[in-house]
């Protein structure tokens, strides 16, 4: 028996004796929904558990206000485990952040008594603002990662999954500016900033006829004109743009921004494209890691989609810049909560359930014990 396997039940009681204030982290933070960057309850509730499991701890790092970073152990292998705790606009936690934030900390006090005694140093990192505003990537490049042998995170989600098969994404905005007129005596004057995005719609939807499988194209007009008596002068969007690699992440979007430039001119107006956060990376697992992870989640009664099942594609997440720089993995919890899936208010309520407590339980588990294996496998 290695010693990892011999610490294995010490760890996973560590967490069951956690449980109650675990699941009250994860209802806590599902309860008062923050924002990108605005997580101010929530990465202080992190900080404050993880402080007072035995972590050294720093609130507010890297430049970051509701960044946390939190350390405990010594060892050769230095394992980081993600917590996330941003909500998304009008739905809350319909993407599950606070099962992920707690089990992350769940993770961290079960293995800070015994990360020594594995070879390990652990850090939980509470990344801000992953739903759209790129918190990690900021701190991939304000030095968060640097030195890190292996980074980690689980994530809820309708179905159960290894390994997340997650796009390169570009958020960018788009502004229109035309001319405005009197839309009934002299519309002949105006330059219609509207017509500029409809032009625009209608070639992103033909450029769909030609791309690849998994690449997608989406976009939400946010100022369409202040008055239907007016020609709009000015018309803004928010737009997404998906693909399986970061190479042909580059190619569409320069197919699409040539969508953008055709609606300016064939309405004579001007246009500006503006990135509204980082890009993400595809996510690129740790092939070793995933394996340690299933075995572990398996042990617990976790059980994964057979090969004709198809896993959650499309969605992500800036965890695939930290998985360019890291070996790491993103496994998806499986809530049993078909049809209602991730950014729906149904799932939102889902996150809340026993199923969701106990992806809470079992995350933290199955993470700290592949954290046990990598500090015997790598020391």
């Amino acid at each position: 028996m290695t010693t990892a396997d011999a610490i294995k039940p010490a760890i996973a009681a560590r967490v069951r004796s956690a449980e109650a204030a675990l699941l009250d982290l994860s209802h806590r933070i599902h309860a008062h929904p923050e924002l990108a960057f605005e997580e101010t309850r929530a990465s202080g509730w992190v900080a404050d558990a993880l402080a007072a499991g035995g972590f050294t701890v720093e609130h507010g790092c890297y430049g970051l206000p509701t960044a946390v970073r939190a350390t405990a152990g010594s060892g050769p292998v230095h394992v980081v485990v993600c917590a996330e705790y941003d909500a998304l606009p009008g739905m809350g936690h319909a993407c599950g952040h606070n099962i992920i934030a707690a089990a992350a900390v769940g993770a961290g006090l079960a293995l800070a008594p015994v990360a020594d005694d594995l070879g390990l140093t652990v850090t939980v990192l509470g990344t801000p603002a992953e739903e759209g505003g790129g918190g990690k990537v900021l701190m991939i490049d304000r030095g968060a990662f640097d030195g890190k042998h292996a980074a980690m995170m689980v994530h809820p989600a309708a179905h159960e999954a290894a390994a997340l098969r997650g796009s390169a994404v570009s958020v960018f905005d788009v502004e229109f500016r035309g001319r405005p007129a009197h839309a009934g005596a002299h519309p002949e004057q105006g330059v219609n900033a509207a017509d500029a995005m409809t032009i625009a719609q209608v070639a992103i939807g033909l450029l769909r006829q030609q791309t690849g499988d998994g690449e997608r194209i989406q976009g939400i007009v946010t100022d369409g004109g202040l008055a239907p008596n007016i020609i709009p002068d000015r018309n803004t969007g928010n737009w997404i743009v998906r693909a399986g690699s970061v190479d042909a992440l580059a190619a569409l979007k320069e197919r699409v921004l040539r969508c953008f430039e055709a609606g300016a001119v064939g309405s004579g107006c001007e246009v500006t494209v503006r990135p509204s956060c980082p890009d993400y990376a595809d996510l690129v697992h740790d092939q070793e890691m995933v394996a340690l992870y299933r075995r572990n989640a398996e042990a617990l009664g976790r059980r994964f989609p057979g090969p004709d099942e198809e896993p959650m594609v499309g969605a992500a997440t800036d965890m695939g810049n930290v998985s360019h720089r890291v070996p790491s993995i993103h496994p998806m919890l499986g809530l049993d909560c078909l049809p209602a899936v991730n950014h729906q208010p149904e799932f939102a309520a889902a996150c809340v359930t026993p199923a969701a407590d106990r992806a809470v339980v079992d995350g933290a588990v199955a993470m700290a014990w592949t954290a046990a294996d990598l500090g015997g496998l790598r020391s």
